[in-house]
């Protein structure tokens, strides 16, 4: 072989070499199956179809989705739904802050390092919200009226983000409540609109419809300032209209509850890394523009080692509540 061919052979192995990463690099061959760790219709369920749609409307991935409930035992179930599917790449676990707060406060059959963290994706507001007739116009209200009675609050599963809200409120405010959970913020909504309680603290996609209907409206929302104007929700008001609950006399500055996003445990390195991409490419998209300003969500990404950071001070902050209610787990 000549000089000049072995030149060319070198430069071939070379240029083969480098872009072997790229044609080894993990794509899935199969369909993916999208669980939601909450029932229809809640913050978690939004999510994960909203995901959904916009990888489907952007031919993100090949392969089809489906989107499947599994929010049992307040989210337990779909958390041991992944736990079970070590290793599988196409199952995809969407759930909140209650990954690893759960297993804090119940004796479930997981904890939050039996997955893989993928990335938190959002930041959700929660609100106080009351039904469309209640006699009381601001926190202040309904504390005074909630002293002198029995008010039920209603939320998404028990001592989770919803419930823990709902015991901070009563120490803020020197209340007792009476806490009922529900499977989803959907249906702790429609139990408002109903009648069957006197408030909830959804987040703001969870009850959009039902304010936009007149059933029910938010009194205030536990953020340290207004939330941003967006469009019009009813007639007259939007997001950015809603008082801070400080402003209307109850003293939580500030509770936010992240979407977060998991594989099973014992995936590989670069099939972690594909989902870490995709998400990154949804929220690089107009849609997903679209759906933080339509549900009022801060829009973030927290991955590796930050997304570690924020489990491992929240948990921190979650124990102290817990303690206080004698919740922790012995």
């Amino acid at each position: 072989m000549g000089q000049t061919s072995k030149l060319l052979l070198s430069a071939a192995v070379i240029v083969l070499a480098g872009t072997t990463p790229a044609l080894s690099a993990w794509q899935p061959q199969k369909p993916i199956e999208f669980v939601a760790t909450a029932g229809p219709g809640g913050g978690t369920d939004n999510l994960a179809r909203a995901v959904q749609n916009i990888i489907t409307k952007h031919k993100l991935v090949e392969q089809p989705i489906v989107v499947v409930n599994k929010g049992g035992g307040s989210g337990a179930e779909g958390y041991v739904y992944g736990k079970a599917s070590a290793g599988d790449p196409y199952k995809v676990i969407f759930g909140t802050s209650n990954a690893w707060q759960q297993p804090l406060v119940s004796k479930v059959a997981f904890n939050y390092t039996d997955l893989t963290p993928i990335a938190a994706m959002a930041q959700d507001e929660f609100l106080l919200w009351v039904k469309q007739d209640a006699p009381y116009k601001t926190a202040g209200d309904y504390l005074k009226a909630a002293a002198s009675g029995e008010f039920k609050m209603g939320g998404a599963q028990s001592k989770d983000t919803d419930e823990v809200l709902t015991r901070m409120i009563e120490k803020a405010g020197h209340i007792k409540l009476t806490y009922i959970p529900f499977k989803s913020g959907a249906e702790t909504a429609v139990q408002l609109a109903g009648g069957h309680l006197d408030s909830h603290v959804n987040n703001p996609s969870e009850s959009l419809g039902q304010w936009r209907g007149a059933t029910q409206r938010p009194l205030c929302v536990f953020s340290p300032k207004r939330l941003p104007q967006g469009a019009k929700v009813t007639a007259t008001e939007g997001w950015g209209d809603v008082p801070t609950c400080v402003e209307q006399g109850l003293d939580i500055k500030q509770y936010e509850q992240p979407r977060t996003v998991w594989l099973p445990g014992k995936v590989t390195p670069d099939q972690a890394a594909f989902y870490v991409d995709l998400m990154k490419k949804v929220q690089a998209t107009p849609d997903w523009k679209d759906y933080i300003e339509k549900t009022s969500q801060v829009d973030t990404f927290l991955t590796g080692a930050e997304f570690d950071k924020f489990i491992k001070e929240d948990l921190e902050r979650v124990r102290l509540v817990a303690s206080e209610q004698g919740w922790l787990v012995k």
